[in-house]
């Protein structure tokens, strides 16, 4: 294959590349999560060990995104992508194929000090290649992730219905996913334009990470991202809900069959992936506040209706609409703080803010769990989703922070190529 020649086809083959790289994280990451028990059982964890096993992942994929917001000060955040996505394929085979619970444990720091690094930098090249493209483009990845995590969670529930070992499992698909990640870091948009010299390293559509205009280094202003970095939390306080408490609610509260209750789930990843799918053309028509505005409602009213339901179907109805709201936040989440930043400390800084602002997709996943856990074990689990419900419902406050309402792409409102990446 050759590189294209035309700048303009280097970003249709970069956002294509990008796009690869978001499925095969979403295919990876649903892997690693659907298999816990086996994994569990495979090294004899214990109950009570199991949760300093889960917990330690996300904390340590905020040190490696903490770590990549340094990193890219001095690497363009597409090498560090390259490097980093082989190395958490390899470190999932490594947790299914390792002998003893040590070698377990220092593959899954591996898995999690890499994905932080790799959920960072992925979300840094969208967010510019956005901003290259001149409209919303950003929830299509996250649609890639979705889609990713659907054929990751299928393969191993065929893993699980074949009793296939970890190492049976994990081995083919990774054999087929290092290739494909290294073959998709070869069109990511900060490599070199045609024309431009060897020691000139500014990625498509901006100059390094963490170079101002004046040429010197602008630290990223934490009060500035402050709103965006709760409503990313909260939405994942929302999303991690639904992904450890939707099966348990329905058949404990609801009084669903075993099998009934696994679908909930899935029809929430199913609308993800179909509201994402959609949404950029929503942003383009009716801006990113709008869009976000309604994800919220509809997601508020999702664990309303889980809240209320009287049945098992009337549960599902109330995630599936949790789907279509929650799916629209996060992407448009890491936008607006790449827009806020470029517009506030000037261009390259972008970077820096989505590294600060992906710890708290972290910190919103190590809280939500817990958080309805203990709840509903000292109320009630139907109060205990009025929670989240509460708190994804403080996105309205901060709608705004998504972008001024007059950013809208499309249908005569198209703006400049490189004015916003909302």
């Amino acid at each position: 294959m050759t590189a294209p020649l035309a700048p303009g086809a280097q970003l249709r083959h970069g956002r294509v590349a990008l796009a690869l790289s978001f499925f095969v994280q979403g295919a990876v990451f649903a892997l690693l999560v659907t298999r816990i028990p086996a994994i569990q059982s495979r090294y004899g964890i214990s109950d009570g060990l199991l949760p300093v096993f889960l917990a330690a992942v996300p904390v340590l994929a905020g040190v490696g995104s903490v770590g990549t917001e340094q990193l890219v000060r001095r690497v363009r955040p597409g090498r560090v992508l390259r490097c980093v996505q082989p190395v958490v394929c390899l470190a999932l085979l490594a947790v299914g194929a390792v002998a003893s619970m040590a070698q377990a444990a220092v593959a899954l720091a591996v898995f999690g000090l890499s994905v932080g690094a790799l959920d960072a930098s992925m979300n840094m090249l969208g967010v510019s290649l956005q901003r290259a493209y001149g409209r919303s483009i950003m929830l299509g990845f996250h649609a890639a992730y979705s889609l990713g995590g659907i054929v990751g969670a299928s393969l191993a529930w065929a893993g699980a219905h074949w009793r296939l070992s970890l190492v049976v499992l994990y081995g083919p698909v990774v054999a087929v996913l290092v290739p494909l990640a290294l073959l998709a870091g070869r069109w990511f948009v900060d490599q070199r334009l045609p024309g431009q010299q060897p020691g000139d390293q500014r990625p498509v559509g901006g100059e390094r990470a963490g170079e101002g205009r004046g040429g010197g280094t602008v630290p990223v202003s934490m009060r500035l991202l402050l709103p965006l970095c709760l409503v990313m939390a909260f939405a994942y306080i929302g999303d991690s809900t639904v992904s450890n408490w939707s099966a348990t609610y329905l058949q404990d509260v609801l009084g669903s069959s075993e099998q009934v209750a696994t679908v909930p789930y899935n029809v929430y990843m199913v609308t993800t992936l179909l509201g994402r799918a959609v949404g950029d053309l929503g942003v383009r028509r009716f801006g990113a506040v709008a869009v976000v505005r309604c994800g919220t409602v509809v997601a508020a009213a999702g664990f309303a209706v889980v809240a209320a339901a009287p049945g098992a179907w009337a549960g599902m109805a109330g995630f599936t609409l949790l789907g279509f709201g929650l799916c629209v936040i996060v992407p448009q989440t890491f936008a607006a703080a790449g827009r806020l930043a470029h517009e506030s400390h000037g261009p390259g800084t972008s970077d820096m803010a989505i590294a600060r602002l992906n710890i708290f997709n972290y910190v919103g996943f190590l809280i939500g769990s817990p958080l309805v856990g203990a709840l509903g074990a000292a109320w009630s689990y139907r109060g205990a989703m009025l929670v989240p419900m509460a708190l994804v419902l403080v996105t309205l406050v901060y709608a705004r922070s998504f972008g001024a309402p007059t950013d809208r792409y499309g249908d005569g409102h198209e703006r400049p190529r490189t004015a916003d990446v909302g």
